[in-house]
């Protein structure tokens, strides 16, 4: 199959779609002049086409020079492949897009640059965030790659807590919390927010403030009230995550997180689940919810937890035995999820492999371990 118009649909059919699709794929973009459909796939493709990596950086400068310009339509789908791919070479590119707009808007397919170091992506939404101001997608994005940069987001600190005051705190709080101590300074604004002396708060943001707060300051007196006072009140899928990242520290909240494991709402259900293990370590009731959620039919809709259930299951390891043949039937599926728009359904199957894959790796290091 060497047309790219069938390649194009193979690779976003497949999941190991014969790797001439890919070859077709790059010619279509570096040889064949425009084409939309090969364009959304290879921003997509990430590995897949790392072995066309020089060609790629190679047309990506021949693009600037073609239209005398650092950015444009062209320059991002090459930057962004290359990102994808964790090539370095992209880095340029991808900063002058950041300093005049040509970045990605929507958050999965910005997360293609995720496959860069996370100090080097750091600067580059760092840039994205000064230049857009408030913006809703500019800032969203930005803040979204920020959190998944963890401790190297730290230089972003500052202009990050400047969005407390803004509509995106909510996402702001998550990368000040992943950043962690390097961000101590904004801890009074977070108990502001937790404890709703602020007042903008309200919502999840409580619950979000103070778990951020605890990790910025190692302190977890604020996030073990707050989060446990909404598991209390029925608030309970804004407090669970929270308290399962506290584990054993929220041993006092485990009677109400048990109880919210039958709740009639799928993601209460297994936000429920993987809480109490957190919390006790106790596997036995909580892996039959979980593996109740994996659906072997599911074709990607973001409204139902599966790749949550997977993901816990992993977590819990040896004791998540009895979930292995259906992991592993899922995994041989050659078909992708067909839920995603064509924009994200590559990155979108290619993130439920990933888990599907360290699940049952992890599944059976833990019973490694135990042999």
């Amino acid at each position: 199959m060497t047309g790219r118009d069938p390649a194009v649909q193979a690779v976003l059919r497949q999941r190991r779609p014969d790797p001439a699709c890919w070859d077709a794929v790059v010619d279509a973009v570096c040889s064949e002049g425009p084409s939309y459909g090969a364009e959304r796939v290879l921003v997509q493709a990430g590995p897949a086409v790392a072995r066309h990596a020089d060609r790629i950086a190679r047309d990506l400068r021949r693009q600037q020079g073609l239209f005398g310009t650092a950015v444009g339509h062209g320059v991002g789908v090459r930057a962004l492949a290359l990102a994808g791919a964790g090539d370095l070479r992209a880095l340029p590119a991808l900063h002058r897009l950041a300093e005049h707009g040509g970045l990605p808007f929507n958050r999965p397919e910005a997360r293609v640059m995720a496959g860069l170091p996370p100090a080097e992506l750091t600067a580059v939404m760092l840039t994205k965030l000064r230049r857009d101001g408030n913006g809703y997608h500019g800032n969203t994005t930005a803040l979204d790659l920020l959190a998944l940069c963890g401790a190297a987001a730290a230089p972003a600190a500052g202009d990050v807590a400047r969005r407390l005051d803004t509509p995106f705190a909510y996402d702001a709080m998550r990368v000040l919390g992943r950043i962690g101590p390097p961000a101590a300074a904004t801890a009074d604004r977070l108990a502001a927010y937790a404890t709703a002396r602020d007042h903008r708060s309200g919502g999840p943001y409580p619950r979000r403030a103070a778990w951020a707060h605890w990790k910025v300051t190692g302190d977890p007196t604020l996030a073990l009230d707050v989060c446990g006072a909404a598991v209390r009140s029925g608030t309970a899928s804004h407090g669970l995550p929270f308290l399962a990242d506290l584990g054993p520290q929220a041993a006092v909240h485990a009677a109400p997180v048990r109880r919210l494991m039958e709740s009639p709402g799928a993601w209460t259900r297994t936000y429920a689940a993987h809480a109490y293990w957190r919390i006790t370590r106790d596997p036995e009731p909580a892996v039959p919810v979980l593996l109740a959620e994996v659906d072997p039919a599911w074709t990607g809709r973001p409204d139902v937890p599966v790749q949550e259930a997977v993901r816990r299951l992993g977590e819990i390891g040896a004791p998540a035995a009895a979930a292995v043949p259906l992991l592993r039937r899922i995994l041989a599926r050659e078909e992708r999820l067909t839920q995603p728009w064509e924009n994200v359904r590559i990155l979108a199957d290619r993130a439920y492999v990933r888990t599907l894959t360290e699940a049952l790796a992890r599944i059976a290091a833990g019973r490694a371990q135990q042999s």
